[in-house]
Formats: structure tokens, C-alpha cells, sequence
């Protein structure tokens, strides 16, 4: 899965992807052509010495993680060798709808052994994923990585390596969904520091839309309702890392994606101090630090200088609320590794919003005019495991309307005790307010919610059709988290 490159290297292999239209098979304009491929196909991975069947997004070199350079179409040809149905989401592009890949808005699933032929313009740049919009399926793993350069050598004389993040369990995540929802079992837990607590007790799903009463302050947040065996760093628990040889003394890069189901994430530099540039691939103010914050389905680009001579130099990914961790070693000269457990000493602190309020974007937003402000509720989670947006919880019930060439504000309320990491489709939105503190924020395309708190984005309507708007816990996604914002006259 990892990809590592520096300067002596050239791009290695251009690829894409993209959904000529929806339901078609292979589109006879592009079938003369040769079109990069991506094979959805089953794998066995061997975690901590067992085997475990999960999903693989692989290109034609057989690998995971596709380059592409700013500028050129974005094009493959999907295959899907899966024995079931699937459809692939290009996380962090904003292509027309009908290429989104989200089953019921931009088109039906692929049957198995179906082919197409994703061909659309690309305007983004950065460090992104592309992962299955289908049920549970992203649990098992059917993610990728997919990185789009604006050159064809790294820039800055640097090195660079992809880390893709995975929470990992040996369960059916379909068992795991309905513990949840019976309210109780080993995954039912809700898991926070210091005790467990049940989930009744923190029930508001039947507050409305426009309602500001907050829960009570004193009610303790849950972390983690999922239990999982592993995290992965590029498919390698730390009982056997991946260990990236780098120059002494030279300029390094890590992009980093958090593929996550379930499971926000630190960042863990150790020794190492570096500076933050890029955030869901867009370009921020840099931001130095030993430790950083990643939730669910974000990304993070951290620069680094090593130190001169030989070393090694654990990088740790470590779950919010667990003691569980992953990492990598980056290694210069012929250092000694020395062996690191996957389990901390402690449980790590919970993911919150400090970090959000320091970042400031190097992207140009034109100044327009707010044309709406709305708010959104996130609610639910009571005894039923049932959760809500603006007080629904019907897959795709539209939230709000949306006018072409309007900018439009929106308050995320989590009136919940469980952070949730939300996430646009079709857009990019700036991030404009910290509970209630006015911030000159990152540009995202998706952002933390923690619970009991507040965070208003901005985004211009630029986009026509009727997109997901959801929470990326994939768990709280499948149980009603889920909804759409339509342009007027969208069908």
C-alpha cells in the first residue's frame, strides 16, 4: 500500500479514476483507449499472526495507491471482482454527480464482474483517498490511497512516503452494527477513559432542528463504541513496521490519510519535530508541532527535517481514548530498529478542536457574500443506536436547498455525546468558526465535531446536483447519519 518517493525518482505510473455515467458498462468513446486500471478484488491479510479476508483497491502494477499530476483527466477503467456489489467514492475530487459514486444519488452499484470507465475533469490537487460509499465495506479495507502531484518530482529536494490508517477487527462488521444497535455485547461497550457507559442515557434524538438546548455539560463523552484488534499502518501492525530507509539529514514528507472506520487518530512525531502544510490536501499556514491531531476520512501532510547521521525515528498513530497504535520507522544509514509495542502505556487523549482553531489557509476564498445561514443538528444515538440530522434518519433525506452561485454558512450543532467527523460531497468548505469563536480557518472536506460542540463552515453552491452531507463513522453513517443538500430543480 505505501508509496515512497524521492528526488532521484520520476512519477511512477499516472493514474485515475472517474464514472463516465451512471450504470454504464464500458464506454465505447474511451474502449479504444488504454485506460490506467483499478481492480477491486479480495486479499488476505495477516494480522498479528492471523489471517483475515478484506478487500483491495489495486493498480496496474499491482499496488495500492494511485499518482496522478494536476491538470490531466481523471481516468481509469474499474473493474470489480468482488462476489458482491460495490461503487468506489473519489474522496476529496468534486466531479460532476453522476461520478461521485454513491449509491441512490450518483448512480447504482457495480455488479459483480462489471467493468466502467471513469473519465471527468480533476481540479484539486493533494493527498487523497478513494474508498467504497457501499454499507460496511470500508471497514474491510476497500479504500486506497490517491495522490495528485503538481509535478512530476517531488518538490523541495524532499523524500516523500504515503501512510495510509486503518482501525482494524477480526469481526463481521455487520455483527459489530447490530451489537451496536441491541445495545450491548463486547462492541456495544462505548468505551470512554476512565469506564463504560450506556448508551440510553444520552438519547436527544427527539430534539428538533431549530432547538439550542444543550445536553448537560456534565454528561461524560463517549470515545470509542467500537472495540478493534489492530491499527494498521500501511496493511503493518508495529509487531512487524514498515521501515522507510531516508537520507541523513535530508527533507521528508509523510502524507497522511486516515482511512479509519471508526477511530480518531494522533499523529506522534516522537523525537522529531515538524510542520504541518497541508490539510485534506489543501494548502494551510504551516503549523510546527510534535503531535497532531486526525479524524476519520482526514488527511495530513507534515514536513520534516531529519537530523544529520544515521537514527530511527518511530512515527506512531495512536486512537484517541485506547491504548492501541500503529506506526512506521523512518530509518537513515544502517541505525538499529528497536521493537515498540502496539499498545501504549495509557489511553490517548480525545481529538478536539484546539488544532482547528490555529489553522489558517493558504487558499484563496473569494470574498462573496453569505447568501443563508443554517444550522444542523446532529443527534440521536440513544438505546437504538439510531443517529440524526436534523432530527432524520432516512439515508439521503434532504437536508437543505441550495441555489447556484450562492455562498451558504452552516453551524454543525452535535447535541450528542460522541464526536462526529462530517463530511460534504461535492464541495470544498472553509471553516469559519470554533464554538463560538470566529476563525480564518482551513479549507476541508471534512471536519471534527467533537460532542457538545460547534463548528461553522462556508461553501459556495458551485457544484449543481444533490449530494451526501454525513458523518464518516461509518458505524453512525449506516444508522442514520446520513443526508443530502439538493440544488433547486436537482432531481
Amino acid at each position: 500500500m505505501a508509496m515512497t518517493m524521492n528526488r532521484r525518482q520520476a512519477l511512477g505510473g499516472i493514474a485515475a479514476a472517474g464514472l463516465a455515467a451512471a450504470g454504464a458498462k464500458v464506454n465505447p468513446a474511451v474502449a479504444a483507449e488504454h485506460l490506467p486500471l483499478l481492480s477491486i478484488e479480495n486479499r488476505i491479510l495477516e494480522v498479528k499472526g492471523r489471517a483475515a479476508k478484506v478487500f483491495a483497491i489495486l493498480n496496474e502494477n499491482g499496488g495500492h495507491g494511485f499518482n496522478m499530476l494536476a491538470g490531466e483527466e481523471f481516468r481509469a477503467r474499474v473493474v470489480n471482482r468482488l462476489g458482491e456489489e460495490t461503487l468506489l467514492h473519489w474522496h476529496g475530487l468534486n466531479p460532476p454527480l453522476v461520478f461521485d459514486g454513491v449509491p441512490m444519488l450518483s448512480g447504482p452499484t457495480m455488479k459483480p464482474g462489471e467493468t466502467r470507465d471513469y473519465v471527468f475533469k480533476n481540479r484539486e490537487t493533494g493527498t487523497h483517498w478513494m474508498h467504497s460509499h457501499v454499507g460496511l465495506q470500508e471497514q474491510l479495507m476497500l479504500a486506497a490511497p490517491l495522490i495528485i502531484r503538481e509535478s512530476d518530482a517531488p518538490l523541495h529536494d524532499e523524500q516523500e512516503h504515503v501512510v495510509m490508517l486503518h482501525d482494524f477487527t477480526f469481526r463481521d462488521p455487520a455483527e459489530i452494527l447490530a451489537e451496536l444497535k441491541g445495545g450491548g455485547g463486547a462492541h456495544g461497550g462505548h468505551a470512554m477513559p476512565g469506564g463504560q457507559m450506556d448508551h440510553s442515557t444520552m438519547d436527544h434524538s427527539a430534539q428538533g432542528a431549530g432547538e439550542m438546548t444543550m445536553p448537560s455539560m456534565n454528561m461524560p463523552s463517549m470515545v470509542n463504541d467500537i472495540e478493534f484488534d489492530a491499527f494498521l499502518a500501511n496493511d503493518r501492525t508495529l509487531d512487524d513496521p514498515e521501515v522507510v530507509q531516508a537520507e541523513k539529514g535530508g527533507r521528508f514528507r509523510l502524507r497522511i490519510i486516515n482511512g479509519s472506520a471508526a477511530s480518531n487518530l494522533w499523529i506522534d512525531l516522537g523525537e522529531l519535530e515538524g510542520e504541518l502544510i497541508a490539510v485534506d490536501g489543501k494548502a494551510v499556514r504551516p503549523v510546527r508541532d510534535r503531535r497532531f491531531p486526525l479524524a476519520i476520512a482526514q488527511r495530513a501532510d507534515i514536513r520534516l527535517a531529519l537530523p544529520p547521521g544515521s537514527g530511527a525515528w518511530p512515527i506512531l498513530f495512536k486512537g484517541e481514548g485506547t491504548t492501541l497504535q500503529s506506526g512506521i520507522i523512518l530509518r537513515s544509514g544502517e541505525a538499529p530498529v528497536a521493537k515498540i509495542s502496539d499498545r501504549a502505556e495509557k489511553p490517548e487523549a480525545i481529538v478536539g478542536l484546539a488544532l482547528e482553531a490555529r489553522l489558517r489557509s493558504l487558499v484563496t476564498v473569494p470574498e462573496i457574500a453569505v447568501s443563508r445561514s443554517d444550522m444542523l443538528m446532529l443527534g440521536g444515538g440513544g438505546a437504538d443506536y439510531v443517529w440524526t440530522l436534523n432530527g432524520k434518519s432516512g439515508m439521503h433525506e434532504k437536508l437543505f436547498t441550495l441555489r447556484e452561485g450562492e455562498r451558504y454558512e452552516i453551524m454543525l450543532h452535535n447535541m450528542t455525546n460522541m464526536a462526529h467527523p462530517m463530511h460534504l460531497h461535492g464541495h470544498y468548505f472553509k471553516v469559519v468558526a470554533v464554538g463560538m469563536q470566529r476563525v480564518d480557518g482551513a479549507v476541508r472536506d471534512t471536519v471534527l465535531v467533537p460532542a457538545m460542540d460547534m463548528v461553522t463552515i462556508q461553501f459556495d453552491a458551485n457544484n449543481p446536483g444533490t449530494w451526501a452531507f454525513h458523518c464518516h463513522h461509518i458505524y453512525h453513517m449506516n444508522s442514520g447519519m446520513m443526508g443530502s443538500v439538493a440544488y433547486a430543480g436537482a432531481a
